[in-house]
């Protein structure tokens, strides 16, 4: 926090009146300061990282990266900063997930009564030590319905997006995937399990318990040495198949 306990914030909104809207709410109230506001996701990721500000307001509807990509971009941090409200119209499986997780959040439209309670809410996190959301809410949050159409990877200063089509098979590293596109390694803070929950189900399986591969990129399997299959991928990459992930390919191709 800046000086006398006052919190620095954060606008990130697409649209200019949203962002003027906010910006008024949150003038009125007192021990806040705005420190910049951003009209998109990239925008955010770089001011968070040069601002350091205590919460961010975060819109979810948003093009280029939308609030959950942000999330998942952001670094991780001993304090727990920055505290994070979402800002969005009605989406069910947002909302749910927010209150099942206690995340802070504002409906849109809200007033200032409601402003002023999320950041009590912020102050209470923030003093507690535990302000950042969990790691799997974007996951949560995500209707499951509509599958992912790209995977956004930060390394250092540079933000690459990588649509679905383009990865061929992603691998589990602890904490992290390893996911392969266009002929090169993206690594991304993510668990296997959260990213599997989020791309489309009719193009990605689970062929090991650390392996995702595309089907499309699929050519056949191999009996390995040891009698286990290995997936043979168009560019000649070999991954190790599990019997259960053969049982998987077996039940998906009907063979």
């Amino acid at each position: 926090m800046s000086g006398a306990g006052v919190l620095t914030a954060l606008v990130v909104d697409d649209e200019p009146l949203a962002r003027e809207l906010l910006r008024e709410l949150l003038a009125g109230l007192p021990g806040v300061t705005v420190v910049a506001e951003c009209a998109n996701g990239f925008e955010a990721v770089q001011a968070i990282a040069q601002k350091a500000p205590d919460v961010v307001f975060l819109d979810v509807q948003m093009p280029k990266l939308d609030g959950f990509e942000v999330l998942s971009l952001l670094p991780k941090r001993e304090d727990g900063r920055p505290a994070v409200v979402f800002v969005t119209a009605y989406d069910q499986y947002a909302v749910k997930a927010f209150e099942a997780n206690a995340v802070d959040y504002l409906l849109k439209p809200f007033d200032r009564a409601r402003l002023a309670a999320a950041l009590e809410r912020v102050r209470s996190r923030l003093a507690a030590g535990h302000a950042a959301p969990p790691p799997g809410l974007a996951a949560e949050a995500r209707d499951p319905a509509r599958p992912v159409s790209r995977v956004v990877v930060r390394d250092g200063a540079n933000i690459t997006v990588l649509p679905v089509a383009t990865i061929d098979w992603v691998k589990a590293e602890d904490d992290y995937v390893l996911l392969r596109a266009g002929g090169r390694d993206h690594l991304k803070a993510e668990t296997l399990a959260r990213l599997e929950a989020q791309l489309p189900k009719d193009r990605f399986l689970r062929i090991h318990r650390s392996y995702l591969v595309n089907l499309d990129r699929l050519v056949r399997l191999d009996a390995g040495a040891g009698g286990a299959p290995s997936a043979i991928l168009r560019d000649g990459t070999e991954l190790p198949v599990s019997r259960a992930g053969a049982r998987r390919l077996r039940e998906r191709f009907g063979a």
